[in-house]
């Protein structure tokens, strides 16, 4: 039987005095085998982060690097890839919590915008979370838990999308 090559985790997109690091759930199969955060047809992120306000233009997810140039960092709350971000088990975010912390405690961007609910939710133990900033910090950093801008995402609709992330554009303006 041959063996089975483990996808490579997709770099961290990360540097000093970042506004915002996003962080998604985990990369998809896709963005880790081409080392490019968001890539996968039908995901909203990139179109959806320029329509709010945080790029001049739309990049495409092979510019992903640009996102520095804007303050804008890109991570992932748990490295393993998959074809589906609900098969990251729970289990899986606690054991990344204290990586993300080191990451976020590094780098000290003002914010990190979580998206969607579920990696927050698995880090700090929280059950009852709202849209938006955050009471708490996380590593020091302002929190925003923003919709996930994934295309299976059906329950917010791109309007939706840019309207929340707007909101958090506006926050750190």
């Amino acid at each position: 039987m041959p063996a089975i090559e483990p996808t490579p985790a997709l770099p961290d997109i990360l540097g000093h005095g970042l506004k915002v690091v996003f962080c998604g759930i985990n990369p998809g199969v896709d963005a880790a085998a081409a080392g490019h955060h968001f890539l996968g047809r039908g995901n909203r992120f990139w179109p959806v982060l320029h329509l709010a306000g945080f790029t001049p233009r739309q990049l495409a997810p092979q510019e992903d690097g640009m996102a520095l140039d804007f303050g804008l960092g890109l991570t992932a709350a748990v490295a393993r890839a998959t074809h589906r971000a609900d098969q990251v088990q729970t289990d899986e975010f606690a054991q990344a919590a204290a990586e993300l912390t080191a990451k976020i405690a590094l780098y000290q961007p003002q914010c990190i915008a979580f998206l969607g609910k579920a990696a927050y939710a698995g880090m700090t133990g929280k059950r009852e979370l709202a849209w938006g900033e955050q009471p708490q910090r996380f590593a020091g950093a302002r929190v925003w838990l923003l919709p996930n801008p994934s295309g299976l995402n059906r329950g917010f609709s791109k309007e939706m999308l840019v309207q929340a992330y707007a909101a958090l554009h506006r926050a750190l303006l």
